[in-house]
């Protein structure tokens, strides 16, 4: 039997210092947030608003906005926390944790998702696929972040 409660934690490596990778992936997610992985398939724009209570919001083309989650915790370089609903209400959020931590000239990034018991049976359905998906956008994330750095100084 799965435990619902059970956080969902995806790691990997950047080469990159953190301040480079957490501002990669704040103020740069439209650069290399997969597509396949938004609501309008095709947007014009992401933005994480860089402050607690700031939003992550999607904008289609159209100038539809679609907001995927809220700013918890804003703490650059090393710490940001989110309340996560993309592609469902609100009421049905989770809780993204993303650590960046550096480890002999690189990043280790550590995503911690929880929050799975607040949905009840549709809980460990949608944290095994969710699991899935950090793993792809992981690599989208690797290769966005270290196409814009220096890796050698």
């Amino acid at each position: 039997m799965t435990t619902t409660s059970e956080p969902l934690v995806v790691e990997f490596h950047v080469a990159a210092p953190p301040s480079h990778a957490f501002e990669v992936w704040t103020s740069r997610i439209a650069t290399w947030w997969p597509p396949s992985h938004t609501i309008s398939g095709d947007p014009a724009s992401i933005t994480v608003e860089p402050h607690v209570g700031g939003r992550v919001v999607e904008t289609a083309p159209d100038g539809t906005e679609h907001t995927w989650g809220e700013v918890l915790v804003w703490e650059p370089p090393e710490h940001l926390r989110l309340l996560w609903h993309l592609f469902f209400d609100r009421e049905e959020a989770t809780e993204v944790d993303v650590r960046f931590v550096v480890t002999a000239g690189r990043t280790r990034v550590h995503i911690e998702q929880t929050g799975w018991e607040r949905l009840g049976a549709a809980g460990a359905p949608r944290r095994e696929r969710t699991g899935g998906a950090w793993s792809s956008i992981a690599a989208h994330f690797v290769a966005g972040c270290e196409a814009g750095w220096n890796c050698h100084g």
